[in-house]
């Protein structure tokens, strides 16, 4: 009997566990490698006195029967031990602008008619932007499970042109621009820089269906990991790599700082491209590529705060609420010390099914890590008094702004945690904290791309920084990492065997 080639993949958040799943599922043999003592990545949730929080993966869209991301978790095997709860559909967003209040609903019928109430003015033109919107996502591969190279092209108009220029082109009115932008946060995007191809996506995502995971999203970390051991791959954790071993030609294994060696004739990255280099000392990684990563600018970070509700003293919110005092959601990454913050993004956690009251909930706003830079070195829990008056004054600031547009927010408050960029970079690795990884950026083009193959014919890079975040854009990563060891068009097979 032929042995099956041995896959080590380097990380354990969604791009990680799926790249796991769809090999092992293929006959090759996984071996998955987790740094932490966690699975997840941006997967994982914890724990505080009995309330459970998310750390990256508030919600997801596209999940309704006969949706992309439904049709993906039926093939993943996550319909069987992971639960949803869905959004508001007249309501899965909610954005605080100018004094008003604005509600996405669900369906591109229903958003046109609500949003051309809102803006009689400009309903021409909102259907115009609802075709863009689909049309652009409807070029994607995954969305139609047939094998294309779209999702690798980088030139079509709308990655080529900023949301802010596109938006120009087609609206008149000023605050109908901001609003239509108002879940920005969801993807730090930039001012003249992010592509409207990002918007777009992001935006026919949501608008299909939202839901929130009950329990935590850490159930699909779980449940990913479980099917891998089950079909024989393994899964370690406190298994830091430190080195990518090669020779001559190709990668050869990976070394872990315990000392162990796991020997690959493949190797699959999901941790941040930096980090990936820093691991991989060999001449067949050209010094023109590492200054070219090494160069690419980071999304934003963040600062978040953990809330454990009293009992029954606040009414669970089924939308996610976006608010802003500022007056826009642009540019909110840019402020003076007095300034922050200028929007925030609130959400609460589905412990269960038809929840009546919120136990817990988030609160996330920009934050750079240039305000924490003083600490940088130091660890989680030892990071002295000064550091956690900063987070205690930060926390009183944004719970001040959510009172604004959420009155009596304050006086549900049981206790909170707090989070800075320095906390994001311990769990993920990510270059500054940063909440999606790199930034994509028009006026750049394929010089801020990071690429899936690399000059070591063996070694391949998925995850969020490859092609997009969020749970539609690092699958795409991982079906274009994977699809050099099994053809695209046969994982969107069996895709589609697996919903039929």
């Amino acid at each position: 009997m032929v042995a099956s080639p041995k896959v080590v993949v380097i990380g354990s958040g969604l791009g990680g566990l799926s790249c796991g799943w769809i090999l092992q599922r293929n006959h090759y043999e996984v071996t998955v490698l987790e740094q932490g003592t966690q699975i997840g990545g941006c997967l994982q949730c914890f724990s505080r006195r009995g309330a459970k929080f998310e750390t990256g993966m508030h919600f997801i869209g596209s999940a309704a029967p006969g949706q992309t991301m439904h049709k993906v978790m039926r093939y993943f095997g996550l319909l069987d031990s992971v639960e949803l709860s869905a959004l508001d559909t007249d309501s899965y967003n909610t954005v605080a602008l100018g004094g008003q209040q604005f509600h996405f609903p669900n369906g591109k019928e229903a958003f046109m008619e609500r949003f051309s109430a809102y803006f009689p003015r400009e309903k021409d033109s909102l259907r115009k932007y609802v075709d863009i919107v689909h049309r652009i996502a409807s070029a994607s591969a995954l969305g139609s499970l047939v094998s294309s190279d779209r999702d690798a092209n980088a030139n079509t108009e709308y990655q080529a042109r900023s949301i802010n220029e596109v938006l120009d082109t087609l609206f008149k009115d000023s605050l109908l621009k901001k609003v239509l932008v108002g879940d920005l946060p969801l993807y730090s995007a930039e001012w003249d820089k992010t592509p409207f191809s990002q918007h777009a996506f992001i935006m026919d995502f949501y608008n299909q269906s939202a839901y929130r995971v009950v329990g935590g999203s850490d159930a699909m970390a779980s449940s990913l990991a479980r099917n891998i051991e089950r079909q024989g791959g393994r899964l370690f954790t406190s298994a830091k790599a430190v080195r990518i071993c090669c020779d001559d030609a190709k990668a050869v294994g990976v070394e872990t700082a315990d000392g162990r060696f796991f020997p690959a004739d493949y190797v699959i990255s999901t941790i941040h491209p930096k980090r990936l280099l820093e691991i991989l000392d060999t001449k067949l990684i050209r010094p023109a590529f590492r200054r070219r990563i090494n160069a690419i600018p980071q999304t934003a970070s963040s600062f978040a705060l953990y809330v454990k509700f009293k009992s029954g003293a606040m009414p669970y919110m089924n939308t996610n609420f976006f608010g802003y005092d500022s007056g826009t959601p642009w540019n909110c990454e840019h402020y003076a010390p007095d300034e922050w913050p200028k929007g925030f993004l609130y959400m609460h956690m589905c412990a269960e099914a038809g929840l009546e009251w919120a136990r817990s909930g988030v609160v996330l706003s920009y934050m750079k890590m240039e305000d924490v830079a003083r600490w940088l070195g130091t660890s989680v829990g030892h990071r002295g008094e000064e550091y956690e008056s900063f987070k205690r004054e930060h926390a009183d600031r944004l719970m001040a702004s959510v009172e604004k547009h959420v009155p009596g927010f304050r006086a549900s408050v049981a206790e909170y945690y707090t989070s800075t960029p320095l906390t994001y970079l311990d769990y993920t690795g990510t270059e500054d904290g940063s909440m999606y990884g790199v930034a994509k950026d028009v006026n750049r083009g394929l010089e801020v791309r990071v690429p899936y193959r690399t000059k070591i014919p063996n070694l391949f890079l998925a995850g969020q920084n490859v092609n997009s975040h969020g749970m539609m854009g690092v699958v795409v990563g991982t079906i274009l990492a994977c699809s050099e060891l099994v053809p695209a068009q046969k994982i969107y097979e069996q895709i589609k065997e697996a919903n039929q």
